[in-house]
């Protein structure tokens, strides 16, 4: 059961998680899924990157941002989806419990910087088409890295905190997840010492990681609303709209899967619906991600033409 003896009590030393599927039949074909799904998005998001690297008409500071989106949705699917894959085509289920805070930690601080750099992305909008003039002077290259560091700075402050909270939580019975992969509210409901230190950092978390930034890029866009509003012609206000769709389409199915895994702690009913809810935040949203920015961008799509194909794309 991975209990170990520690004066009088057990604790526990690995646990187990259950998966998507306790179904033998299943396990195959969601295996050959899953790996696709990797695949393509590990494929996808390193085709965007490049794409950005090699064409100078992406050298720009809202493709320098959308750049790190995709190293961080490789991160993201990679800490989650490779363990996935193994216990599909193994009986093998456990995870040792230093692994399993590792990937909460790993998960945390992928997708808190996702949280930020998602924000980060709605003000360089709002400056390139409220404040056009002093757009490249408040979106330098130093203020492009600093945002982005301090995106990776906040991010890693709130996962190590995360992590070492609950690293002081015993864990002396039940040690079976109902999910894919390490989250704090499945563990929380493991745990037999109280989580309202843990579920108090959480609120927070959510409160300055969550609210915060989802507030600031529906300002971010009402502003551009109303400035693209302003805009005479139907093809200007056309290509300011196209911009900035793909963006708002990332931040919905983000914020969105977000906040139903977080809402709900204490729920064990909604356990198989978080592993539905998981899935969407960790596997689904990584792959479209690359799909969504170059659907209706050109020049996207153009530059993957020349890194997929060596050749100038089609007039």
């Amino acid at each position: 059961m991975g209990l170990g003896a520690s004066g009088n009590d057990s604790v526990v030393t690995e646990f187990v998680l259950l998966g998507l599927t306790e179904t033998p039949a299943l396990k195959p074909i969601l295996f050959v899924i899953f790996l696709f799904a990797y695949i393509a998005t590990v494929g996808g998001n390193f085709s965007i990157l490049a794409a950005i690297l090699t064409e100078p008409k992406l050298h720009t500071p809202m493709y320098f941002f959308l750049g790190n989106l995709s190293l961080l949705d490789v991160g993201c699917i990679s800490v989650t989806v490779p363990a996935m894959l193994r216990h599909f085509m193994s009986n093998h289920r456990s995870i040792p419990y230093r692994s399993c805070l590792s990937q909460l930690f790993f998960f945390h601080l992928l997708a808190g910087v996702d949280c930020f750099l998602l924000t980060v992305m709605a003000y360089d909008r709002y400056l390139a088409i409220c404040q056009p003039l002093t757009y490249s002077a408040r979106m330098s290259w130093g203020t492009q890295q600093a945002l982005a560091g301090m995106s990776c700075a906040f991010s890693f402050t709130n996962a190590l905190t995360q992590t070492v909270a609950l690293s002081t939580l015993k864990f002396c019975g039940p040690n079976v997840i109902n999910h894919f992969y390490c989250d704090l509210p499945q563990l929380f409901q493991l745990s037999c010492s109280s989580t309202q230190l843990n579920e108090q950092l959480l609120f927070v978390a959510a409160a300055f990681m969550g609210v915060a930034p989802l507030v600031l890029i529906a300002v971010s866009y009402a502003h551009v609303a109303a400035a693209v509003l302003r805009i005479r012609s139907a093809e200007g206000r056309k290509k300011a709209f196209s911009t900035c769709g793909s963006h708002l389409t990332v931040v919905g199915i983000f914020y969105g899967t977000g906040v139903f895994s977080y809402m709900r702690l204490g729920s064990v009913e909604a356990s198989d619906k978080d592993k539905g809810i998981g899935t969407l935040n960790t596997v689904i949203s990584p792959m479209l991600n690359p799909v969504i920015y170059s659907l209706r961008n050109p020049d996207v799509q153009g530059a993957l033409w020349r890194v997929l194909t060596g050749r100038q794309p089609p007039k």
